[in-house]
């Protein structure tokens, strides 16, 4: 008797809605002595967590506790050195709500999505999902470590030297960082069961014939990708509008990221799946 797949979204219920709300809020007055978020900042991350874990349930949940763990540990990263520099992260790194929602809100929307969306489409959903979170994490790491240890940085648009901090600035070092950051992020989702795009084939093909290694680079070329999107962004559109904030850039990052995925899913990953099954 072949063993069911594990459901990819939550038991949509008043109960584990109401164990959502009451672990986050309890775990959220627990965390709040940490000096990752500020405090409105750790109430925004609360009513996040509880729509997360409500939506995807424990593996939605820690996908946003492993990027704000992996984000903040970067972000400390040389803090002294950049504070010194006047390139650190204000309020000494912590995040408030726009950070959290810049970060989030497209992974927040995916997961309601994935609710409301017929099981067919979960798949896809949830691997958009992943690769916003490993683009958020590709450019995190890019940014932190870029203003602290890039030799050589440039204007993305016009390869002319700028400082360190430069809206729109990229260096080797940092693009490497954000490989290795959307890499590391590709791995945990798939690790969690939010990047296994089982059903990327049609209906006449096995799901067991998806090769993981091939779904993981696909969301870590996607999140270094939407990480050069975000630099061309802030080199160029970031300068005309004043009203394009960081915050705001941060979602339209993560937003692309989640589109290229979904995309590019059934173009690249679907013959895979056919030549395997062949």
């Amino acid at each position: 008797m072949p063993i069911p797949a594990p459901a990819l979204v939550a038991p949509q219920t008043w109960s584990h809605w109401l164990v959502a709300l009451a672990l986050n809020t309890l775990l959220i007055g627990v965390a709040q002595r940490l000096p990752l978020l500020t405090r409105a900042g750790w109430v925004h991350a609360g009513i996040l967590g509880s729509l997360l874990w409500g939506c995807l349930g424990l593996k939605g949940w820690l996908a946003v506790v492993l990027y704000l763990a992996l984000g903040s540990l970067v972000t400390r990263l040389g803090f002294r050195t950049k504070q010194a520099r006047g390139l650190a992260e204000g309020r000494g790194g912590a995040r408030g709500p726009e950070n959290v929602w810049g970060s989030a809100a497209t992974g927040a929307l995916l997961a309601m999505a994935t609710v409301l969306a017929p099981p067919s489409w979960q798949p896809l959903l949830l691997l958009g999902f992943a690769a916003s979170f490993a683009a958020k994490l590709a450019d995190t790491c890019g940014s932190e470590i870029g203003k602290r240890w890039g030799r050589h940085t440039v204007l993305i648009t016009s390869l002319r030297p700028v400082p360190p901090g430069t809206e729109g600035a990229i260096s080797l070092e940092g693009t490497a960082a954000s490989l290795a950051g959307s890499g590391l992020m590709a791995a945990l989702m798939l690790v969690l069961g939010l990047g296994a795009v089982s059903s990327v084939s049609t209906s006449s093909v096995s799901s067991s014939a998806v090769n993981p290694g091939a779904v993981w680079l696909l969301i870590t070329l996607v999140g270094l990708a939407a990480t050069l999107i975000e630099s061309l962004i802030g080199a160029s559109a970031q300068q005309r509008w004043a009203w394009l904030s960081n915050e705001l850039v941060n979602g339209i990052q993560t937003a692309i990221a989640a589109l290229l995925a979904m995309a590019l899913a059934p173009l690249l990953l679907a013959p895979l799946v056919l030549a395997a099954a062949s």
